[in-house]
């Protein structure tokens, strides 16, 4: 009893009551290491109590256990059910209910539906793997060593043996550099932290635009080694619930809440002192306003994080409107998704460029409705100057999709020194010289790796080590499988069912396409940003006579080809390259073969981005309706003339209308229905 009450009065000051027996394992699995003599003490109280006692709270510790391990879900759709539970808490207002995922639960409002998306998921728990192994990396610079729950010893996974035919010998020598490392840390004094601990010697964080501030309280409860994180909105509903849920979650001391502009805060840590070791952009649309003040007030060598929402725009719908923000002009195309990645990449290296600075990029993904990148952000004026020679003008083929790269610039190597001059150009004729047709010129675009490499495999390696740890680890593994498999130094790709399209003829089997490339000299790799992508660094000229070499095994009607068509201009040109199309072993590679989760189905219906929010919080109750209403307006077209529009047509507007007052813009198909009903 002495005991008891002792721990009581010494963990006051925290809020901690231990007088409840039966939520007493929860209390123990969160308590630090440090306090092990707590441990001791409740199992010897433990070991006193009645048989009864004892039983609720292996029960208790049971169910704490099942809620902290997250398993993967197939349908995203009933784990949101599943996670949105009543109104029956304490604590909570009348109309709020409570969203778990991962290790936090979020009060939210059920009439505001902006505040989460759940398919967005994904994206939380792949920031929170990348935020814990670039904390790992920065805080073993400075003696501090973070525990992960979960995690066993480190074993770096090698995905393939074999590359293109070759054996990969970075990826083979990689384990034994890792344990080499890891003894070398094993001699030093390292300073441990786990999750829910404020690390003196940690990483600052900035959410800019929080929300709900859900991201920021994973990060508190599942990102070792923070310091302090900063969950800013400058909507004041917003910030105040930011403030609930920290209390509600019990990581206050971690995370503090913020209503101000994104962009003022972050340009008043521009200090050297002053500014954030990961600053995490992820807005509603483009992220273009706060770029500028981002790069600035990141630290050296930190991490910035960005989404782009606005998909529409980097993908070539409306290419002037993406030059305004990004300083690009993006095209309509198959590879318009990777395309969009090395547009914001573009955006960053300028915007930094500016301020002396330049990025680095770590990992940059491709995923449902939205783009994220993650680069690292670096001071230095000798490697500004590279900048010119990272970016590229893209010349695109409107007729059968040929494209070519144009660098900004050119730097030559001389000794110690390097020369810098303007590239010459440009690659291309006025026309297509495979279908005659005209180019399209875009960018410029981010020319240079997209990942590193060696990062990538570090958080795979983290994340197929520990499954459980989140609830999307198998499609994280997927995707950065696919990640470490990709072409480094080959930009953009070609899409098969494209290049079978151009010439109206069969598809080729995906294997026996890419085997034709291996044997004909080439490097193949897939894409993460498409299905169907062929990334290889063989010339437009050699993928066209792979196909000219199919389609003489699969012949096409050729008096049905215009002579104008690029079809035609591509098939009547003789191959000069003998494709063979027998499926070599290395055609497949390893995340085909092992069938990761690569590209997955919608998992529901309008399960894209959410309305935007409003002033007042919210969103229209007609949303559904208009979306209901417009859908397929093109290829269905309305034919009840009560459902078309009641304006007055043209006629009555001229005054020589015969329907007079009754005049309405839908009479004319009114009676030429009424005349096929006579007929």
């Amino acid at each position: 009893m002495l005991a008891r009450t002792t721990l009581q009065l010494s963990y006051r000051c925290l809020g901690l009551s231990l007088a409840f027996p039966k939520k007493r394992g929860s209390f123990l699995q969160i308590l630090p290491t440090r306090h092990s003599f707590v441990l001791k003490i409740f199992k010897t109280m433990d070991s006193k109590k009645e048989p009864e006692e004892s039983q609720d709270t292996i029960s208790s510790c049971a169910d704490s256990t099942t809620t902290a391990v997250p398993k993967e879900d197939t349908n995203p759709s009933s784990s949101t059910e599943r996670n949105q539970t009543s109104s029956t808490e304490p604590g909570l207002l009348p109309g709020e209910t409570v969203v778990r995922e991962g290790k936090a639960a979020i009060l939210f409002p059920s009439a505001n539906e902006v505040f989460y998306n759940p398919v967005q998921e994904f994206n939380r728990d792949l920031t929170c793997a990348v935020i814990t192994e670039f904390a790992r990396d920065q805080l073993a610079q400075r003696g501090v060593r973070i525990l992960v729950p979960g995690e066993k010893d480190r074993v770096v996974v090698q995905l393939s043996e074999e590359k293109n035919g070759t054996v990969d010998q970075e990826a083979s020598e990689l384990p034994e550099n890792e344990q080499l490392k890891e003894e070398e840390a094993d001699e030093k004094e390292y300073i441990t932290t786990s999750v829910g601990e404020r690390c003196e010697q940690g990483l600052c964080v900035l959410e800019g635009l929080a929300a709900s501030g859900l991201r920021s309280v994973r990060f508190a409860l599942e990102v070792p080694g923070l310091k302090s994180i900063t969950a800013n909105d400058y909507s004041d509903k917003a910030a105040a619930l930011i403030a609930r849920n920290a209390q509600h979650n019990n990581v206050s001391h971690i995370l503090q809440a913020s209503q101000r502009d994104a962009s003022m805060v972050m340009y008043e840590a521009r200090g050297r002192k002053e500014r954030y070791d990961v600053i995490d952009l992820d807005p509603y649309g483009s992220p273009s306003t706060f770029l500028d003040a981002a790069v600035q007030a990141v630290s050296e060598g930190g991490l910035l994080c960005v989404t782009c929402t606005d998909m529409a725009v980097m993908a070539g719908n409306s290419g002037e409107t993406c030059y305004s923000k990004y300083g690009s002009m993006s095209i309509k195309s198959k590879y318009c998704h990777e395309m969009a990645l090395r547009i914001i990449l573009h955006s960053l290296d300028q915007r930094a460029a500016v301020h002396q600075r330049y990025i680095e990029p770590l990992l940059s993904v491709s995923v449902d409705f939205y783009i994220r990148v993650f680069v690292r952000v670096k001071t230095g004026q000798a490697v500004v100057k590279n900048s010119a020679s990272k970016q590229a003008l893209l010349y695109n083929c409107v007729g059968c999709g040929a494209f070519h790269l144009q660098r900004m610039g050119k730097r030559i190597s001389q000794g110690k020194h390097m020369k810098y001059s303007a590239a010459t150009g440009p690659p291309v004729g006025p026309n297509c010289e495979h279908c005659g047709q005209r180019h399209q010129l875009g960018g410029p675009i981010w020319a240079e790796p997209l990942h590193d490499i060696t990062f990538v495999q570090k958080i795979l390696s983290a994340v197929s080590g520990n499954p459980t740890r989140f609830r999307t680890s198998k499609r994280i593994e997927g995707v950065l499988s696919m990640v470490t498999e990709e072409l480094q130094d080959v930009p953009l790709y070609y899409a098969l069912d494209h290049l079978s399209s151009t010439v109206h003829c069969n598809t080729p089997p995906m294997l026996q396409f890419r085997s034709a490339l291996l044997y004909a000299g080439y490097r193949v790799s897939f894409s993460h940003a498409c299905k169907n992508a062929v990334k290889t660094d063989a010339p437009a000229g050699v993928l066209w006579d792979i196909m000219r070499c199919w389609e003489k095994t699969n012949p096409v009607k050729r008096e049905r080809l215009s002579e104008t068509s690029p079809a035609h201009r591509i098939l009547s040109t003789e191959p000069t390259l003998q494709a063979c199309f027998e499926i070599r072993e290395d055609a497949n590679p390893q995340s085909r073969k092992r069938h990761l989760t690569r590209f997955q189905e919608n998992p529901q219906a309008n399960w894209g981005p959410k309305a935007r929010a409003r002033a007042g919080g919210g969103i229209s109750s007609e949303l559904e309706d208009k979306r209901k209403h417009f859908q397929g307006k093109r290829k269905k077209p309305i034919t009840d003339s009560s459902q078309l529009k009641s304006l007055p047509c043209k006629k009555f507007r001229k005054g020589t209308c015969t329907h007079g007052d009754k005049c309405c813009y839908s009479h004319e198909l009114e009676q030429e229905t009424n005349e096929d009903k006579m007929d």
